[in-house]
C-alpha cells in the first residue's frame, strides 16, 4: 500500500522539560512528561490520541494507562535507538491504512540516574551471549570498534579525521543552550582525551544522560488546524542486518543502512542535491561517517575528508548534527527520537543552531551495533 509523500505529517514535537541529570524522574515519568509537552505543542489532549507506539518492556501498555489513552493502534517496535524511526514510519503507515487518526510516540529513559531503569543483565543464553561476550568484547565501547579498524585500515582513514567528527559536532552544541557539552574542543583535545577502547577516546563517546522526547503524528489534510508548522513525511525506509556485529556482511559498511537509507530516498522521490539538512545517529564517532557513505553522499572512503573539510560543519554545504549530536547534545541509551527532534526544528525554522533554508531533511537511525537502521526524510512543504 503506497502512501504519498507528505500524506502524514508531523504535528506535535517536544523533548521533556529538562534533559541531562533528571534523578527526580522515573523512566515513565520522562514519557509523561514529553508526552505532555507534545501535547501541548499540538493544541491537544490525551483523549484526542487513538494511537500509541514507544520501545521498551511493556512501555506501550505503561505509557497508554499513565496518560488515560485507549488506543484503536499500538506499536511496541524495539530494535534499540532507531526504534522511533520506525515507529514513525509505522505510523505513517497505520494511519494511511486508517487504523487511528492521531499516533503518540513517546521515548523517555533515565540513561544516567537509572531511576526505575530496565534492568541490563548479562545473557548468556543469547547468541551475543555465547559467541562474543566469551572472548572479552561487552557493550557498546567495546563491540562497536570492531568494524571501525576495518573501515579505518580499508580506506586509509586517519585517528585526526575521526576525531574531527566530535570537534565539529561540538561547534554545533555551543550554539544549543539545552547541549550538555558546549566549551569547543580541538582534534588534540579529542585525541588526548582517556582511552575507551581503541581507537575511541572518551571525547568519541557518546554521553550518558537522563531525558524524553514525543512525537505527534495525523493526516497532513488536518496539518493546518494545529498551532505549530507541521513537518511532512516525505519518506521512509528501515531494516535489520544482525545483532551479533561479529556477524556484519561488511565491516566496512551497513547492510541496514544500505537498504533504510535508499528506501526512504526512493519513496520521498528525492535525490541527495535535494537534502538541506541531515541528521545521522552518533553514538560514536564512525556512525556519521558509515552513514554518509552507505546513504550515498559521499563515495566509498571519502566520508572522513569530508567531515575534515567541514562539509557538515556550521557554514558547510551539508549541515548534519546540528543539535550537537548524541556526542555533545545528549545520548539517553536510545538516541533515535532527539535526532528526529531536531530534524522537526530545522523544517519548523525553530532549532537553536537554524540552518537557513531547510526544505528536505533527513534523519537516519541505527539500532544496537548496526544491528538494524530508520531513516525518515521530513520536508517543510507538502509536495
Amino acid at each position: 500500500m503506497s502512501i504519498a509523500p507528505g500524506s502524514i505529517a508531523i504535528v506535535g514535537a517536544a523533548e521533556s522539560t529538562r534533559i541531562g541529570s533528571v534523578p527526580e524522574m522515573s523512566q515513565i515519568m520522562l514519557h509523561a512528561d514529553a508526552a505532555l509537552n507534545a501535547l501541548a505543542d499540538a493544541g491537544l489532549k490525551p483523549s484526542d490520541i487513538d494511537g500509541v507506539a514507544c520501545t521498551g518492556a511493556m512501555m506501550t501498555q505503561q505509557v497508554a494507562h499513565y496518560l488515560g489513552i485507549t488506543p484503536k493502534w499500538v506499536d511496541g517496535t524495539s530494535v534499540g535507538g532507531c526504534s522511533f524511526m520506525l515507529h514513525v514510519r509505522h505510523a505513517a503507515a497505520a494511519i494511511h491504512a486508517g487504523y487511528c487518526n492521531t499516533v503518540l510516540i513517546t521515548h523517555g529513559e533515565s540513561g544516567k540516574s537509572r531511576i526505575n531503569a530496565t534492568p541490563r543483565p548479562p545473557e548468556p543464553q543469547s547468541l551475543n551471549g555465547q559467541f562474543e561476550a566469551p572472548f572479552g568484547p561487552f557493550g557498546p565501547p567495546t563491540l562497536f570498534p570492531i568494524p571501525v579498524l576495518r573501515y579505518m585500515k580499508t580506506y586509509g582513514v586517519t585517528h585526526e579525521q575521526l576525531a574531527m567528527v566530535a570537534v565539529v559536532q561540538r561547534e554545533w552544541a555551543s550554539r544549543n543552550p539545552r547541549a550538555a557539552q558546549r566549551d569547543p574542543i580541538t582534534v588534540d583535545d579529542v585525541l588526548n582525551s582517556r582511552m575507551i577502547a581503541y581507537p575511541f577516546r572518551l571525547l568519541q563517546c557518546c554521553l550518558v544522560t537522563d531525558g524524553g522526547g514525543a512525537l505527534i503524528l495525523t493526516r497532513a489534510d488536518r496539518a493546518k488546524d494545529f498551532p505549530q508548522r507541521p513537518a511532512y513525511i516525505l519518506g521512509t525506509g528501515e531494516s535489520v542486518e544482525t545483532n551479533m556485529i561479529s556477524q556484519m556482511e561488511d565491516f566496512t559498511s551497513s547492510r541496514a543502512f544500505r537498504v533504510a537509507g535508499p528506501e526512504a530516498f526512493r519513496s520521498a522521490g528525492i535525490s541527495h542535491a535535494d537534502v538541506d539538512h541531515l541528521m545521522i545517529y552518533d553514538a560514536f564517532a564512525h556512525l556519521p561517517l558509515y552513514g554518509l557513505e552507505d546513504l550515498g553522499f559521499v563515495g566509498r572512503g571519502e566520508a572522513g575528508a569530508f567531515i575534515e573539510a567541514r562539509h557538515t560543519a556550521p557554514g558547510g554545504k551539508l549541515p548534519m548534527n546540528t543539535n550537537g549530536g548524541g556526542l555533545s547534545y545528549t545520548h539517553t541509551g536510545m538516541y533515535g527520537m532527539f535526532a528526529l527532534q531536531e530534524s522537526v526544528r530545522q523544517v519548523r525554522g525553530t532549532a537553536p543552531a537554524q540552518v537557513e533554508g531547510v526544505n528536505i531533511s533527513v534523519c537516519h537511525g541505527v539500532g544496537g551495533m548496526f544491528s538494524a537502521s530508520g531513516t525518515i526524510v521530513l520536508g517543510r512543504e507538502r509536495p
